[in-house]
């Protein structure tokens, strides 16, 4: 399978204001950009699911245009998605503009695409749920605060994970300096396509980080993407990640955060290992109609993550 990301491409359209039905939820669509990704078939399937209208269109990277049948996994009608490269960007535009102005763009592609594809949602006012990590961060926040951009962007989309990282941050915004004399190791494993280092950890290891009161740089997490080291796990000792499952390998997403005594007599874990997309998936949908009802309300914040999303009570 061909690697796929969403190329920055030109185009001129707006967003509209997301219309409210009669039930007072936001009428709205769904267009997926980075079809035919894994996570981008989990989130139409997540859709159909739902009942989300899901765009039958989207943009994909270099040599992955074409059509896709999608379906709900549940048995339900599938649905065409017709997969546009940069030179379709134009059309793709064209199409939103007049048939789906209230569409709300889920971005599962590629690091290396973060950015060229923020700075397009930006600049054609489209709002967007960001869920592809890596890129430079502080430029994509400058980037949808400078065009008051209305997105949703955060390193992980599962609300259970999303919780623990808030209470995690809490503690060490209250506790700072209560591990001291602690180490911190942190090991997180994926399946082998996934290039960058985890957001996940990178945001939960800063926050433990916190309480040890040790400087923690993002390239002392160690990734795991040797099936071989990912099946065996971290062993006895129960050091590392957890052993994944064959049949996870290809999707699967398992964390370990240990806090280590100085005289190594004390140790506390903290660890979420998740096998499969759907958790993301549906999460990325909440994301979704959240969004779409700020919109509607025209609300004058426009930045969120997903603690954001989970305060709401939208998830």
């Amino acid at each position: 399978v061909k690697p796929w990301h969403m190329l920055f491409v030109g185009s001129a359209m707006s967003a509209g204001l997301v219309v409210m039905s009669a039930g007072g939820a936001p009428k709205m669509s769904v267009m997926i950009n980075g079809l035919p990704g894994a996570m981008g078939r989990e989130i139409a399937s997540a859709c159909l699911r739902r009942g989300v209208e899901l765009v039958p269109f989207g943009l994909t990277g270099p040599d992955c245009g074409g059509e896709l049948s999608v379906d709900d996994g549940s048995g339900g009608s599938p649905v065409t998605v017709k997969m546009y490269e940069s030179d379709g960007a134009d059309e793709v535009a064209a199409r939103l503009a007049a048939d789906y102005p209230n569409a709300v763009c889920i971005d599962f592609t590629l690091p290396r695409a973060v950015n060229p594809n923020s700075e397009w949602y930006a600049k054609h006012g489209l709002p967007f749920v960001m869920g592809t990590t890596g890129g430079d961060r502080e430029a994509l926040m400058a980037t949808v605060e400078k065009a008051n951009t209305y997105c949703v962007i955060a390193p992980n989309m599962a609300k259970q994970i999303v919780a623990l990282q808030a209470a995690i941050e809490g503690m060490g915004a209250d506790f700072p300096g209560s591990f001291d004399g602690y180490t911190l190791e942190v090991q997180e494993s994926h399946q082998s396509s996934k290039e960058d280092t985890s957001g996940t950890a990178k945001a939960i290891s800063a926050n433990l980080a916190q309480l040890t009161g040790a400087a923690f740089t993002n390239e002392q997490i160690e990734k795991v993407r040797i099936e071989d080291e990912q099946l065996a796990g971290g062993g006895m000792s129960h050091r590392g990640v957890s052993p994944v499952a064959k049949e996870a390998l290809s999707g699967h997403a398992f964390h370990t955060y240990s806090l280590l005594s100085g005289d190594g007599q004390v140790e506390f874990q903290f660890r979420h290992n998740v096998q499969g997309r759907s958790v993301y998936a549906e999460g990325a949908v909440d994301a979704a109609v959240f969004l779409a009802a700020r919109v509607a309300a025209e609300e004058k914040k426009r930045q969120f993550t997903m603690i954001d999303v989970l305060r709401s009570g939208a998830m």
